[in-house]
Parts: structure tokens; C-alpha cells; sequence
């Protein structure tokens, strides 16, 4: 389980956005000034798009930030479904280079392989992966299913792997791609951040029960071995 897991508990979305914005504001210049560059996975979805639009704002130098979404759709990258697309529309215009790792490729497979052989191309480990977490224990696009042993169990050098989930979320009916829980649990920082009663029971229970958990929340968060943060939103 990670080193450490610290909750903050927030009443006010704008109260959250602003310690989240803070906090990776902070993450993503201290590795430009130990590195010279920084390397960032964030997630796609509505419940990220305004902390990420405020986080823009921050005086960052941003031509020297690389972004990945933590995970993608295979859907066109002028689909409303497309995380990556969100995530340009957001930052390319601050100078950020943002990678697509997804793919036209129709096998999911093919389009896992084609994700990890373009971040094997990166500096790793990322400075931050930032995820948030579904009301059924998913995160990225891990989900519970016949992928999962997959996702958690690849290789320490594969960094991103195609997912069929079964069944499909209705929300976003398609197959995607997904860093693995290796590459995850690489990352030299780590943040979590929902939303909601429902969603804060079922973290609870995953990191109670680590490793063996049900939900693949509780298996990723095992793999990490920084310390995480959680902001969690209350009703």
C-alpha cells in the first residue's frame, strides 16, 4: 500500500480546486527545477476539466511540461469522449506539449501496444500521476473485469496496455487504453481526487482491503510507494 495516504476533506468545490491547483502547481515546479522539464498524467472526464482550467492559469512554464492523460477512449480525438482532446484544448494554448497515447488502431491490443512503444519514447517515471476514481472502484481505465490481472500484472517496463471493459461504462461504451499499475505505481508523486459519500465508502473499503481488494482503486493504490493525497469533496 502506498507510504502514506492523507485525506482532505473539503466542503466547497472552489475551496478543492484551489488546494489541488496549489498542490500540483508546487509538484510541477519542483521538477522543473530539478530536472528542467516535467512529465505529468492527468485524467480526462468533467470532474477534472475545472480544476485543470484553473490550473492553467498558474505561472508555470509550461513549454517545458510534457502532459499524457492517465487514460484514453480509442474514439477520434474530435470525439466528445476523447480525454486527450480536453486535456489540449486546455494546455496547448499555455505552450505544453500534450501526447496522445491513444490510437486509431480498432483492436484495443494493437492500440495498447502502439501507447506503451510512444511513452517508452519519455523520461520516466512521471513526476505526478493524478487519478480520480469511478463509484465502482475503477480508476484510469482500470475497471474490475477480465482485464484487470492484465493491467495490474504487466512488466515494470510496460507503461500502458489496451483495455475492453466488460461491460462497458454507459457512459463512454468503448474500449480504451491505460497506464498500467506498474507505471503508476512509478510515479514520483501520486493524487487522488472525487467526489461524494458513495465514492469516499467504496475508496475507504478498497484501501482497507490493499492489495486483494475487489476494486482495482485498492490494487493501484498498493503499487504506489510515495506517499497519496486524496481530496475528497463531501456532499
Amino acid at each position: 500500500m502506498a507510504e502514506e495516504i492523507e485525506w482532505w476533506d473539503f466542503d466547497a468545490a472552489e475551496d478543492l480546486i484551489d488546494a489541488v491547483v496549489g498542490d500540483v502547481s508546487f509538484i510541477i515546479e519542483s521538477a522543473l527545477d530539478a530536472r528542467g522539464q516535467a512529465l505529468v498524467a492527468f485524467p480526462g472526464g468533467s470532474t477534472p476539466k475545472p480544476i485543470l482550467e484553473k490550473l492553467a492559469q498558474a505561472n508555470i512554464r509550461w513549454k517545458n511540461v510534457t502532459i499524457i492523460p492517465t487514460d484514453d477512449r480509442l474514439v477520434p480525438v474530435d470525439n466528445a469522449l476523447s480525454n486527450v482532446a480536453m486535456i489540449a484544448k486546455i494546455f496547448i494554448p499555455k505552450g505544453a506539449r500534450v501526447l496522445p497515447i491513444a490510437s486509431d488502431a480498432a483492436d484495443h491490443k494493437l492500440a495498447g501496444s502502439a501507447a506503451n512503444a510512444r511513452l517508452a519514447d519519455l523520461h520516466w517515471p512521471p513526476d505526478l500521476v493524478w487519478l480520480g476514481m469511478g463509484t465502482d472502484g475503477h480508476t484510469a481505465s482500470i475497471f474490475p473485469g477480465p482485464d484487470l490481472e492484465l493491467v495490474m500484472d504487466s512488466g515494470k517496463d510496460v507503461r500502458a496496455v489496451g483495455v475492453a471493459p466488460d461491460p462497458l461504462p454507459p457512459e463512454a461504451p468503448v474500449n480504451r487504453v491505460t497506464l498500467t499499475g506498474a507505471a503508476i505505481g512509478a510515479a514520483r508523486t501520486a493524487i487522488l481526487v472525487i467526489s461524494g459519500a458513495q465514492k469516499r465508502e467504496v475508496l475507504e473499503t478498497a484501501i482497507e482491503q490493499g492489495g486483494k481488494s475487489a476494486y482495482p482503486v485498492g490494487r493501484v493504490l498498493d503499487k504506489i510507494v510515495v506517499p497519496v493525497d486524496i481530496y475528497c469533496l463531501d456532499d
